[in-house]
C-alpha cells in the first residue's frame, strides 16, 4: 500500500496531465461547439439530409461525452484532495481506498489524454480495414483469418460495431482478403498505426512434418468517408459493375446481381462489396470504400513526398514489416517501430492489442 506523501505526489501528477489535457482540448471552445451543434440539431431543417445529420449528432455524443469526462475527472481530483489533506499514516484503510479511487482515475485520464494526440480530421471518426493474404500460401490465408479474429475482438472490446463489407475466401483455408468497417468513436485513430505488413511465423498446422513457417499480410487502415467535398469523386470517374454474390447467402444469392465492383478510372483503384442485401446497399458500401482509398491514395504521396524531402523512403510493402508474431520455438509479439514487446501472443490475438496500439499514438 502506498504511503500519504506517496498519494499526495501521484495526486498531484494527475492533476498536472488533466489541467495540460484540459488546457490541448480546449474544453471552453468544446463547450462553445457543443451548443452550436446543439442550436444546430434544432433546426426544423436539421433532417433533411439523414446522412449529414447522423454525423452531426455522432460529433455531438462525442464531444458531451469528453466535456463530460473531463469536468467529472476534475470533480473527482478535487474531491480526493480534500480526503487526504486530514488522514493520517494511521488511517490505513482510508489510504487504501484512496489509492483504489486514484488509480481508477488515473485510467481515465489514460484514456482520455492519449485522444488528445489524435486530432486529425477523420480520427474521431469510423474506419475501414481490409487484410490480405501475402506471402505464404494456405498459410498466409490462415494468417490473415486470425488477424481478422484479432481485430474483430479488439473492436469489441472498445465496444465499436464492425461490419464485414466483403471477403473472399482462400482456396484451402482462412482468407485472401476481407474488408470490415469498423463504427466507434476514435476507431480510426486508434486503428491507422496497424496499416502495414504483420508477420507470423509459426511451425505450420498444413503440413504433417510441422516445418516452421513464416507468412505475411497486410494490413490496410482507411478513414470511412460518406461525404467529403475534399475527396474530389466525379461520378463519370466511375465505372459500375453488378456481379453475382457467391458463398453462403440464402436463395438470393447467384439469382439476383446484388453485389458491386466500382473502378476509379483515373487511378484504377478497384472497390467491390457483397456483404448488403442489396445493390443500393451493396454499392453504398463500396462508395464509402472508394472515397476512403483514394483519402489513402492522396495521404501515401503526401507522406512520400514528406519523407523523401528528409530522407529514405520505405515502400510498404513485404520485408518492411510493422510487428512480428512468433508463435515458436518462442512466443513473442514485437513492434518494430516502437519496441514494445509481450510474450503474451495468445492474448494479443485475442485482441489485446492496445500496448501497441498506444505506444504508436503516443510516438507520433
Amino acid at each position: 500500500m502506498a504511503t500519504k506523501n506517496e498519494l499526495d505526489t501521484k495526486l498531484n501528477d494527475l492533476q498536472a496531465r488533466l489541467a495540460a489535457i484540459v488546457e490541448k482540448k480546449d474544453l471552453p471552445r468544446m463547450r462553445q461547439e457543443l451548443e452550436k451543434l446543439d442550436a444546430e440539431s434544432s433546426a426544423p431543417e436539421f433532417w433533411q439530409n439523414q446522412v449529414a445529420a447522423q454525423g452531426v449528432m455522432r460529433e455531438i455524443g462525442r464531444l458531451r461525452q469528453e466535456v463530460e469526462l473531463a469536468e467529472q475527472l476534475q470533480d473527482q481530483l478535487a474531491g480526493q484532495v480534500g480526503d487526504l489533506t486530514n488522514l493520517t499514516e494511521e488511517d490505513s484503510e482510508l489510504l487504501q481506498m484512496i489509492e483504489a479511487d486514484l488509480n481508477a482515475t488515473a485510467k481515465a485520464i489514460d484514456k482520455l489524454e492519449l485522444q488528445t494526440f489524435l486530432g486529425g480530421k477523420y480520427d474521431s471518426g469510423d474506419a475501414i480495414l481490409s487484410i490480405h493474404a501475402g506471402q505464404g500460401g494456405t498459410e498466409a490465408c490462415d494468417w490473415s483469418e486470425i488477424l481478422l479474429r484479432m481485430y474483430l475482438r479488439y473492436a469489441a472490446n472498445m465496444g465499436w460495431k464492425t461490419e464485414i463489407v466483403d471477403e473472399l475466401k482462400g482456396t484451402e483455408a482462412g482468407i485472401a482478403t476481407v474488408t470490415i468497417e469498423i463504427h466507434g468513436d476514435y476507431a480510426y485513430g486508434y486503428l491507422k498505426h496497424e496499416h502495414g505488413t504483420h508477420r507470423l511465423v509459426r511451425n505450420s498446422p498444413f503440413n504433417s512434418a510441422g516445418l516452421r513457417q513464416t507468412s505475411f499480410a497486410g494490413v490496410e487502415v482507411m478513414p470511412l468517408i460518406t461525404d467529403d467535398v475534399s475527396i474530389n469523386l466525379k461520378p463519370e470517374d466511375i465505372e459500375f459493375t453488378a456481379v453475382r454474390s457467391s458463398g453462403p447467402g440464402g436463395q438470393n444469392v447467384n439469382k439476383v446481381a446484388s453485389a458491386v465492383r466500382l473502378v476509379h478510372t483515373p487511378t484504377g483503384i478497384t472497390v467491390s462489396s457483397s456483404s448488403g442485401r442489396s445493390q443500393a446497399g451493396n454499392r453504398e458500401l463500396a462508395m464509402n470504400l472508394l472515397r476512403a482509398k483514394l483519402f489513402q491514395l492522396e495521404e501515401e504521396k503526401r507522406q512520400k513526398e514528406h519523407t523523401e524531402l528528409k530522407g529514405e523512403y520505405k515502400v510498404a510493402a513485404w520485408g518492411n514489416q510493422i510487428r512480428n508474431y512468433v508463435l515458436q520455438p518462442y512466443k513473442l509479439v514485437k513492434d518494430v517501430r516502437t519496441g514494445v514487446e509481450t510474450a503474451q501472443s495468445d492474448k494479443v490475438l485475442d485482441g489485446e492489442i492496445q500496448e501497441f496500439i498506444d505506444a504508436e499514438v503516443r510516438q507520433l
